[in-house]
C-alpha cells in the first residue's frame, strides 16, 4: 500500500484547519504544514490534530515555500492543498487508489470556488483545474505567485473535484489582491518585463470582457458582474504596479511585506 503526504502551506489560518486536518486524515498518512510565522492558533492546532509542522520564514515566493517542503515529506506521493481547499468524497476515493498504484504520473483536480458564500460555475470564479497530486521528489514549483508545477511525468486529468471555500469578504479579497499584485510586479520587474499605464487598461478591459462574455460569468447575475469587475481590478493593479517602477525612484519603491498566505482567487 503506497502512502501520501499531505502539503498546505500556511499563515494565520486557524479558522481554516480543523476543516482541512479533518479532510486530509481521509487519506494523508502524514499531515505536513510548511508555516511561515502564524500568530494565532494555526500551529497549535495542527500539532494537537497529530500533523507535522515545519517553518520556513516568508520572503514573498509561493513556490518555495512548496519546494521547501519537499525536504520533509515522506509519503511515496505528494498532495498539495491551500488551507481553504477539501478533496470531495470521490476525489478522496480515488486519491486512495492512486497511492496503492505504481507512481508515474501527476495528477489533476477539478477545482470549484466558493467565494463571498456564492457557488460560482462560471466567469471570473468558475471552476478551474489545478495540478496537485505527484510522486514525490518528482516535481518543482516555479513563479512566485500564481505558482505552477514542473513535472515530467505524463499528466492524467481527474474528473474528481475539491471544493475551494475562498474569499468570505469583500475586505479579505481586497486585502490578498493588494498582496499578490505587488508581488507579481516584483517578480516581472526581477525578471525584466515592462508595461505603461495603456497596457494595465487594455490587459484588463481584455480580461474582463474574457471571464463576462466567453467564460458566461454573464450567467452568475450580479456576483457575475461583480467578479468580473473584481477581475479587472485586479489585472489593471498588477500591471499599473508594474508600469509605477518605470517612474518611482529606486529608493521610494516598496519592498514587499510579509503577508497572509492561503486563499486566492
Amino acid at each position: 500500500m503506497g502512502t501520501v503526504t499531505a502539503i498546505i502551506l500556511t499563515k494565520n489560518e486557524e479558522r481554516q484547519m480543523p476543516g482541512v486536518l479533518e479532510n486530509c486524515r481521509a487519506w494523508a498518512d502524514q499531515i505536513l504544514i510548511v508555516d511561515s510565522g502564524s500568530t494565532d492558533r494555526t500551529v497549535a492546532i495542527a500539532r494537537e490534530r497529530g500533523a507535522d509542522v515545519i517553518y520556513r520564514e516568508w520572503d514573498g515566493d509561493f513556490s518555495a515555500q512548496r519546494n521547501f517542503a519537499l525536504t520533509e515529506a515522506r509519503g511515496e506521493w505528494v498532495l498539495y492543498m491551500d488551507a481553504d481547499e477539501r478533496l470531495t468524497p470521490a476525489a478522496v476515493t480515488k486519491v486512495r487508489a492512486i497511492k496503492a498504484g505504481i507512481p508515474d504520473h501527476q495528477y489533476s483536480f477539478k477545482r470549484t470556488n466558493i467565494a463571498f458564500h456564492h457557488h460560482f460555475a462560471r466567469g471570473a470564479f468558475g471552476p478551474d483545474r489545478v495540478t496537485r497530486l505527484f510522486p514525490n521528489h518528482q516535481v518543482t514549483w516555479v513563479g512566485k505567485v500564481h505558482e505552477r508545477p514542473e513535472c515530467s511525468l505524463p499528466l492524467t486529468a481527474l474528473p474528481e473535484a475539491m471544493d475551494h471555500y475562498t474569499y468570505d469578504t469583500f475586505e479579505q479579497w481586497w486585502r490578498k489582491a493588494g498582496q499578490y499584485t505587488s508581488i507579481w510586479a516584483d517578480d516581472a520587474w526581477s525578471r525584466g518585463r515592462r508595461a505603461g499605464i495603456g497596457k494595465a487598461a487594455l490587459h484588463a478591459l481584455a480580461g474582463m470582457f474574457k471571464v463576462y462574455i466567453l467564460q458566461g460569468g454573464f450567467t452568475e447575475g450580479s456576483m457575475g458582474f461583480v467578479a468580473t469587475l473584481q477581475h479587472g481590478i485586479y489585472t489593471a493593479m498588477k500591471y499599473a504596479k508594474l508600469a509605477e517602477k518605470e517612474w518611482l525612484p529606486e529608493a521610494s519603491r516598496p519592498l514587499q511585506a510579509p503577508g497572509d498566505q492561503g486563499k486566492r482567487s
